[in-house]
């Protein structure tokens, strides 16, 4: 009888190379695998600063698997990353909303592209380093648990998983804290234990992403007016790309109180502001609902909810709308619900499901 077969995919970091070592010393057929993301526009910054998916990355990755024991591979995945990850990433933030990338990542290009692949050369399932983990509810469907440390937990940027993902996923990292990730890298020898996370996004080395996107879409991005509520111009911006809903530092006005944005409007070109009290919000929509603990979200229910990934939650109730979108209202106000980032419930420490805030 085989052995099951799993491919993990490899960053270079200490939390994927000490996957592979688990589930390697857990009896599996353990390949790994570092997809090529960076783009070749990019390929010499990346040369020089690194990045958690470039080039230094790669070759950490082959070094792990070697001291690992097993096979080491690099797979193409530019064109799906451009198209689902750099290109959405910009065109939302043209449009006056904040993207979340890495959730972008994880559905179509971490999952979608590399799951696929790795059935093609006949993997029982694909795993990550991620701080989550997959169980198999009551109900028969998979769900998302919170990590162990909740300071490290994952699963925020992973609610839009499918039912199939997640049926051939391996998420063992979810019941350790980042310490004892890196006590066992280290005890193995892994010249990754002592490796510091990566904090930019990936594709935008030195974490510039205003620069980047002026590079790329020249012109697209001209200051504008920040507005007060009602209409009444309180200075000039820089060009939309360079806020986001409930911003408060490094706006560069003198209002005489703390202020923060409360809405970007593209079409106008304006960027709305006002005080801490306006920017407190009790209720928070979302579309492009998906569900992972249950099929559908029926009447309502309480349940604990993210606005964006530190955001340490609270509790609301959450009910479907006519139109078929997600009304959660806060039983304490939230600030910087931003529009194009995810609203994740939670219900008893599994991921219900989520949207996309408006």
């Amino acid at each position: 009888m085989r052995k099951k077969r799993v491919v993990v995919g490899m960053s270079g970091g200490v939390d994927s190379s000490v996957t592979a070592w688990l589930l390697k010393e857990q009896g599996y057929d353990v390949i790994g695998v570092t997809m090529q993301i960076w783009q070749d526009d990019i390929r010499e910054i990346q040369e020089e600063e690194g990045g958690c998916c470039g080039l230094d990355a790669a070759e950490d990755a082959r070094r792990a698997a070697e001291e690992i024991g097993i096979p080491h591979y690099v797979m193409n995945f530019k064109q799906e990353f451009k198209t689902n990850v750099i290109d959405y990433f910009m065109r939302e933030y043209l449009n006056g909303r904040t993207p979340n990338p890495c959730i972008a990542c994880n559905r179509y290009v971490k999952w979608e592209g590399l799951l696929k692949r790795s059935m093609e050369i006949g993997a029982d399932y694909i795993a990550t380093g991620h701080y989550a983990s997959v169980e198999r509810l009551d109900n028969g469907r998979y769900s998302l648990h919170t990590a162990a440390s909740a300071k490290k937990d994952q699963t925020y940027a992973l609610y839009n998983l499918t039912q199939q993902q997640l049926k051939r996923t391996l998420m063992p990292l979810g019941k350790y804290t980042k310490e004892e990730v890196r006590g066992m890298a280290e005890k193995l020898g892994l010249l990754v234990a002592d490796k510091p996370d990566s904090q930019d996004i990936c594709f935008v080395p030195g974490g510039d992403y205003t620069a980047y996107i002026e590079k790329q879409e020249p012109g697209k991005a001209y200051p504008g007016n920040f507005v007060l509520t009602d209409g009444t111009v309180a200075g000039r911006h820089k060009g939309v790309i360079h806020y986001t809903v409930g911003q408060r530092k490094g706006l560069g006005l003198s209002m005489g109180y703390p202020v923060f944005v409360l809405e970007i409007r593209p079409e106008t070109n304006e960027v709305v502001i006002g005080n801490e009290e306006e920017a407190k919000l009790n209720c928070v929509r979302a579309e492009g609902l998906r569900f992972m603990s249950v099929t559908d979200l029926e009447g309502k229910k309480r349940v604990w909810a993210k606005i964006r990934y530190n955001h340490k939650g609270g509790w609301c109730v959450a009910e479907k709308t006519p139109d078929g979108g997600l009304l959660c209202t806060f039983e304490e106000p939230v600030k910087g619900a931003a529009p194009g980032q995810a609203l994740v419930l939670y219900d008893d420490g599994f991921v219900l499901g989520g949207g996309t805030i408006i």
